[in-house]
């Protein structure tokens, strides 16, 4: 009460708006962020290390070790084709295969070895069957064979030749067929490529191709039957297997 006896209200103070200290350390979303992040950057490395760790060899001035006449298909003779004739990869490492390529010589076994050999012809497989069944590798399959006329369906794939003329259904010999039909099981198997008439094709098939071949002989149902059977065969005893026998 004051001396004038009026009474006066409480004066109210002013509350100025409370601040939240700032906390220390770093929110959860930019964790998740981070840790996300920090995650993907992880798996780039991995991956880089993975990549350089299979193309090491493409460094200028360091070339991938090779062993010469070393083969992919156990049963085959190695015969080395011109290097003239096809390029150096590291396929799948590089480029996926994922196609069998069935050719037809237009000529005998001997010749189609000769042309391959001879740098000026700029064409050939890496496989050769003959009529009697043996088969030559002139191409690791690691390596890009110019069979195809094709750039990428040459780095997709793998070629074989058959001893033989397109207009002659007698050279398609039950040797060939059978003997063939064990390597492309065995090409098959090594790149997991299915068996069928979109993977295991034929020469003629090849966009922008002038070729025929295999030509109208050739009986493709026979030939994937074969395959197939080739690859649902136990795998042959190797000759250590055999020798301990």
């Amino acid at each position: 009460m004051g001396n004038n006896g009026s009474t006066r209200a409480p004066r109210k103070r002013s509350r100025t708006p409370s601040r939240k200290k700032p906390t220390s350390g770093v929110s959860r979303r930019a964790l998740l962020i981070g840790g996300g992040a920090a995650a993907a950057a992880g798996t780039a490395a991995v991956l880089t290390r993975d990549r350089l760790k299979r193309l090491w060899w493409q460094v200028p001035g360091i070339e991938k070790p090779r062993k010469p006449g070393e083969l992919d298909y156990a049963a085959a003779t190695w015969v080395a084709a011109s290097e003239g004739n096809w390029r150096r990869a590291d396929r799948p490492d590089d480029f996926r295969i994922d196609r069998v390529i069935i050719h037809v010589t237009q000529g005998s076994f001997a010749s189609a070895v000769k042309v391959f050999q001879d740098p000026a012809h700029r064409a050939a497989t890496h496989y050769i069957v003959g009529q009697d069944g043996r088969v030559v590798q002139m191409i690791r399959e690691l390596d890009v064979a110019y069979q195809a006329g094709d750039r990428a369906y040459n780095e997709r794939s793998v070629g074989i030749e058959h001893e033989g003329f397109v207009d002659r259904p007698k050279d398609l010999t039950k040797a060939m067929y059978e003997s063939s039909a064990r390597l492309t099981a065995s090409v098959c198997a090594r790149y997991d490529i299915p068996i069928d008439r979109e993977h295991i094709i034929g020469h003629v098939e090849v966009p922008g191709t002038d070729h025929t071949d295999p030509g109208p002989h050739w009986d493709w149902d026979r030939y994937l039957e074969l395959v197939r059977r080739a690859a649902a065969a136990p795998p042959s005893p190797t000759p250590s297997a055999k020798a301990a026998g």
